[in-house]
């Protein structure tokens, strides 16, 4: 199948997925659902008293700001829908925009960008077999995952939880899937862009379009058209496409699981960077996963090193030094069945003198205690930049130690990003390759920028870097790298 060559809109959707707000007044509520949705009956009945509460005016801003898409996405994922009331806020249809609509049409984008660059004609491809990249078969067992998880969500009436689901596989599409293959689609390696990647975010947006028609019937339909126009074998509109079969798409529960654990790990080593004031770009020694089942990330090691930007990853099962798991057991179950003995139970608790079971109890004070009736939580020791996982059962340690070396390549790698702002100021193509001039005040900056010199090629497309003073007819850009003044000129070679 052939992508648009542009999308009608250019870098977002308008107020209503690419129409205007005019456009998309009539029917904002009931437009082109497939035969999943299920929000007629008294759901649409709650959700038209809801609206009405409103002046007509104020309704009328949030269709040209927000858009009907957005208001659509609101009402369908909140209490509302089960009967209950809600307040309208202007910042939760803001979110909805934020959160959803964009991260949609920036993945839409993305593939037409790279599609049409590669002129490449997608094909839907639901499981490429199991020679496949990891990538591709993780994003397309999720999407396996995310169709059974709506439609047993829509079978059940339950708008918010199809919803809930909906927004999480958008996460894991652009801030996962998407962020970690775009060498591979940019086509820096050797063999240039790798089309089955296209194909397989091809396949996953058709999907993803799919599925939340329902919900978002206006972009959702922009989007269809942008990639299957042209395709006889397609539907004209998504609204008539028929509800993808789960069983048809990728089928691997263990990568799922696995790879969702490396992306908890790597949500907690940026929070850890962050914590720690160390810009991303900043790369760092290693890392350190510590904890159950740690070792089934070794096979992911490439991914979290880019992810987190350090030189080399370790995984353990032992967690040792590195943090002290914690019992906290919970004082409200426990009160009513052990009365003041509570008390011993939390200072047995505090001072470590209890035993954890392989059946999931806990020996403490005297007492037997349910996993239903404390939780541990790891505690790592003053001086270890360390925080666990949210299942508590894992600890990811960063060393924060920052050598020359490592610092230089953090200039370099400062130094890409204002260029890359400035082929963007300037709107280059992305394939344009151009010829630099970098003036560094720093000596320190300019010795990174020598010593990282075809890096910085190689991530910007340039020709030729020279350093020192631009020529006079090229406009100048200034930017601050390492506390110091850079400028730097470009043209197209």
């Amino acid at each position: 199948l052939e992508s648009r060559p542009e999308p009608r809109t250019e870098g977002s959707p308008s107020s209503s997925g690419g129409r205007s707000a005019e456009e998309a007044r009539p029917g904002s509520f009931c437009a082109g659902c497939c035969r999943r949705s299920a929000a007629g009956g008294p759901q649409a009945e709650s959700i038209q008293t809801a609206i009405v509460q409103r002046s007509f005016a104020n309704r009328s801003l949030i269709f040209e700001n927000q858009g009907s898409d957005a208001l659509r996405w609101y009402f369908m994922s909140t209490n509302i829908v089960r009967g209950g009331d809600t307040r309208i806020s202007d910042q939760a249809i803001d979110d909805v925009v934020r959160q959803v609509i964009l991260p949609i049409w920036n993945a839409y984008s993305f593939f037409t960008l790279y599609a049409n660059v590669e002129g490449h004609r997608a094909t839907f491809t639901p499981d490429p077999g199991p020679d496949a990249d990891l990538l591709d078969r993780y994003i397309l067992a999720k999407t396996r995952d995310l169709v059974a998880a709506v439609e047993a969500n829509m079978d059940d009436y339950d708008l918010p939880g199809a919803a809930m689901e909906i927004q999480a596989f958008i996460d894991a599409l652009n801030n996962w899937y998407i962020r970690r293959s775009r060498d591979r689609f940019w086509g820096t390696g050797e063999g240039g862009a790798d089309l089955a990647g296209l194909d397989t975010l091809f396949t996953v947006l058709v999907t993803l379009t799919q599925v939340a028609a329902p919900f978002l019937p206006m972009i959702t339909e922009e989007i269809w058209s942008g990639l299957c126009d042209g395709d006889d074998t397609m539907p004209s509109s998504v609204h008539l496409s028929t509800w993808p079969a789960a069983a048809t798409y990728c089928d691997d529960p263990s990568l799922v699981a696995a790879m969702d654990r490396l992306r908890d790990v790597a949500s907690t080593g940026l929070r850890l960077r962050e914590d720690q004031g160390l810009r991303v770009r900043l790369p760092l020694a290693s890392v350190t996963i510590a904890g159950r089942d740690a070792s089934t990330l070794k096979a992911f090691a490439d991914l979290l090193r880019d992810e987190l930007n350090v030189k080399d990853v370790y995984v353990t099962e032992e967690i040792g030094d590195l943090a002290t798991f914690i019992l906290r057991p919970d004082g409200k179950a426990l009160g009513p069945r052990l009365g003041k003995d509570v008390q011993a139970v939390f200072g047995a608790a505090r001072s470590g003198d209890w035993t954890a079971n392989d059946d999931g109890t806990v020996d403490v004070g005297g007492h037997l205690l349910q996993p239903d009736e404390y939780e541990l939580a790891l505690e790592s020791p003053e001086g270890v930049v360390a925080a666990a996982l949210r299942s508590n059962d894992a600890v990811v340690t960063l060393d924060t130690v920052v050598t020359p070396e490592l610092e230089a390549e953090g200039l370099a790698r400062d130094v890409v990003r204002e260029i890359q702002n400035a082929r963007k100021a300037e709107d280059l193509v992305v394939t344009d390759r151009i010829d630099l001039w970098v003036d560094a005040a720093s000596a320190t900056v300019a010795a990174a920028i020598g010593t990282h010199e075809a890096y910085i090629a190689e991530q910007v497309l340039g020709t030729s870097i020279t350093l020192g003073a631009s020529p006079d007819e090229l406009s100048a850009h200034e930017a601050t790298v390492g506390g110091e003044p850079l400028r730097f000129s470009l043209k197209v070679s």
